[in-house]
């Protein structure tokens, strides 16, 4: 189950409530939130218009972009993402904002007593409370990130969104969308839907079969970059004309291509009508916490140079070394024991200068000796330490973090930074 705290008591209560109905693990299956949703009215047939983004990396970032555009067009925005950093209302921006603890609580408590005997899963009850709330609240757009996969995803009950895309494609979640990149894509197309348009990057050949299969069975309208839109640098070209991309807050060429790809989305639809002067301010403008994040001086980092992402899959790793580019930092590191951390190091390895490892507390974990011995075997200067606080205590800069977003959430946390 996922890892959740609240420090509103009414809120910790349903989140209790939460972990003993849930089976405790990830699910996937249309099922149960389907059944789970009927209890609640079906409030996915209420939505304003949706922007549904599948992805092994970038989805997250892609939905800041276009929040971001569809804002500065002085429209509002419902923002379903995932998972939470540091307070769980983040999962839930309802109308631009994130929900309070009191509306929370209240629709968690509600999606709640109609769960029972459903079995669902701590994502599929999160996913209809989203849906309730953002039913009952005005708003002009509504933006959807794939939790897990895409074609068994619990978002997956939307039946028409407004557009679909698919962000960077990487191996990860192995045990659940399969061994190849082929199929991981395959499963992340299931998001298509017949007549809807679905903005794609280009992929490997591999990938690119599956994508196509996929989206010809479901007739929806591929709208591939280098045949649809086209982004050379900071130039985006589609059938409407030509945008130079502006200076972006969120750092690394790999975030060019997310933002073009919210361009596209925006570009390619007509449900929300959003300027192009405004779609270059809004990404310009766009925030996405633990994303190459600089952090600010603080009680955990204090005044050096240090850097948060939550990147935690070799795709990840790699637009990381690519950003970096010549310099060399400082890794503090801690992985979920489900991700490969051999292949994480190996990539990053050309960029560091010494690794610290650490645990992720309430979670599966490698073990930060496991983690310190694979950066020994890369010729990296390695050692663990209990917490993140005794990590960073020598003071070393410039300094990484990363490899997990849930260590991502307690450096924001110790370190006063919370999303908002």
């Amino acid at each position: 189950m996922d890892f959740a705290r609240s420090a509103d008591p009414a809120v910790q209560r349903q989140l209790e409530r939460l972990a003993r109905l849930s089976p405790g693990r990830d699910i996937l299956g249309l099922e149960r939130i389907t059944a789970l949703l009927g209890r609640v009215g079906n409030p996915e047939r209420e939505l304003p218009p949706v922007f549904h983004v599948a992805g092994t990396n970038g989805k997250g970032s892609t939905c800041a972009f276009l929040r971001a555009a569809i804002e500065g067009a002085g429209l509002t925005a419902h923002v379903y993402t995932s998972p939470h950093l540091v307070r769980f209302n983040e999962r839930l921006r309802v109308a631009g904002r994130l929900i309070d603890d009191a509306a929370l609580a209240a629709v968690l408590e509600e999606v709640l007593d109609h769960a029972e005997g459903l079995n669902a899963s701590f994502f599929e009850v999160t996913t209809a409370a989203a849906f309730l709330v953002f039913s009952r609240a005005p708003a002009d757009a509504c933006i959807v990130e794939v939790g897990l996969g895409g074609r068994l995803d619990a978002t997956n009950v939307i039946p028409r969104p407004a557009c679909c895309a698919i962000a960077a494609l990487g191996i990860d979640h192995q045990s659940f969308l399969g061994s190849t990149l082929g199929e991981i894509a395959g499963e992340k197309a299931g998001i298509a839907r017949a007549g809807v348009p679905i903005v794609t990057l280009t992929y490997p050949d591999e990938a690119e079969r599956s994508i196509e299969a996929a989206v010809a069975s479901s007739g929806a309208v591929r709208l591939k970059k280098g045949d649809h839109w086209v982004r050379n640098g900071r130039t985006y070209r589609d059938r409407f004309g030509e945008l130079e991309l502006p200076e972006l807050h969120l750092p690394g060429v790999h975030q060019l291509d997310n933002a073009a790809l919210a361009v596209a989305m925006l570009r390619h639809q007509n449900a929300v009508r959003a300027p192009n002067a405004a779609i270059l301010q809004g990404i310009a403008d766009a925030r996405w916490p633990a994303r190459l994040q600089r952090l600010k001086p603080g009680p955990l980092v204090g005044d050096r140079e240090a850097w948060l992402d939550g990147g935690h899959n070799p795709s990840a790793a790699e637009a990381l070394a690519a950003t970096l580019g010549e310099r060399k930092l400082d890794l503090v590191i801690g992985m979920l024991a489900n991700k490969d951390a051999e292949a994480f190091l190996s990539i990053l390895a050309p960029v560091l200068r010494s690794v610290t490892a650490v645990p992720i507390e309430g979670h599966e974990h490698h073990g930060p000796g496991t983690l310190a011995n694979l950066a020994k075997r890369l010729g990296l200067p390695a050692r663990t330490c209990a917490d993140i606080p005794s990590a960073l205590a020598e003071g070393s800069s410039p300094v990484l973090i990363a490899g997990s977003l849930y260590l991502a959430g307690q450096v924001l946390e110790l370190n006063g930074e919370p999303p908002q």
